[in-house]
């Protein structure tokens, strides 16, 4: 089962790069406590005004402080554990259902070449992401094929 598993995660690591997204973790809790600071401290202050004007600058320095915090989701899958890695396996599997492949390059290609089922294994995967991981998920504008990150 080894091998699948790890034909698997390649596949997901192409679609990822393929749509050029991202992931957060830890930083969204923390922009979310300077916007709650920032909105406390102005509440406090300046009463409802000074909640909304709060609000706002905790917002733009949240931004600020958590800017490039996001890790590309083919570098996330590949620091998966392995149990994290036959949870999604199954995940995937599900979407791929009696699909018949060989190798990891099969995969791939049948996948790419199949618009509804490149859309459910991305599906797949950005639920197990948000699900399971509790990540944040960031999508980029989509890279060029020759551009992708190896997994």
């Amino acid at each position: 089962m080894a091998p699948q598993v790890d034909y698997v995660m390649r596949l997901c690591c192409y679609i990822a790069a393929d749509q050029n997204i991202n992931i957060t973790f830890r930083q969204s809790a923390k922009g979310a406590m300077m916007v709650g600071g920032c909105a406390l401290g102005g509440g406090l202050l300046g009463g409802p005004l000074g909640l909304a004007v709060g609000g706002a600058v905790g917002g733009l320095v949240g931004c600020w402080a958590t800017a490039g915090q996001f890790k590309p989701l083919p570098q996330v899958l590949t620091e998966l554990t392995p149990s994290q890695q036959r949870k999604l396996y199954g995940d995937v599997m599900a979407v791929l259902g009696n699909l018949d492949w060989m190798d990891g390059a099969q995969l791939v290609a049948m996948v790419m070449d199949n618009t509804s089922l490149q859309q459910g294994v991305m599906a797949a995967l950005l639920k197990y992401v948000t699900k399971d991981l509790k990540g944040k998920v960031q999508h980029g504008k989509v890279k060029r094929r020759e551009q992708f990150v190896k997994c």
